[in-house]
């Protein structure tokens, strides 16, 4: 019985072993950008705003009503269409069609976004500089 647990010990470590050395592993802008747009998907907005950077939120910070006004829409799309990263690898931009349903009329519609990313080697974090996408421009 006992050879039977380290065997399943063994295994177990070789498995996370494995996972946490594996190929596939995304870059860490790839990560935080997928982080992102999940937030954005699912409607946490608030979530999706801690995302940008400090500097940003500190400059332009958003409001109670502000974030009231997000419960309005349901994102029913996030593609991206292209992205590009610079030869320094410090900034990124991408860009993104969004699918915004307006819950109260229930029509949808498609928006462009451009996001805007910067690494910040102090913190060795990826922010969005771009801020939240506006789905009321225009109207």
């Amino acid at each position: 019985m006992r050879t039977a647990n380290w065997g399943v010990l063994i295994w177990l470590v070789l498995a996370l072993a494995g996972c946490a050395t594996g190929g596939d592993k995304r870059s860490e802008l790839e990560q935080r950008q997928y982080d992102y747009s999940a937030a954005i998907r699912w409607g946490d907005f608030e979530g999706a705003w801690s995302v940008v950077d400090p500097e940003i939120r500190a400059k332009y910070p958003k409001t109670a009503l502000e974030f009231e006004r997000y419960k309005q829409i349901q994102i029913s799309g996030y593609t991206d269409l292209a992205a590009e990263v610079s030869a320094d690898k410090l900034h990124a931009r991408r860009e993104i069609q969004i699918g915004v349903i307006n819950k109260h009329t229930m029509t949808e519609r498609s928006i462009r976004y451009t996001e805007v990313w910067r690494f910040d080697p102090a913190t060795k974090t990826w922010w969005i500089t771009s801020g939240l996408p506006d789905f009321w421009a225009g109207m």
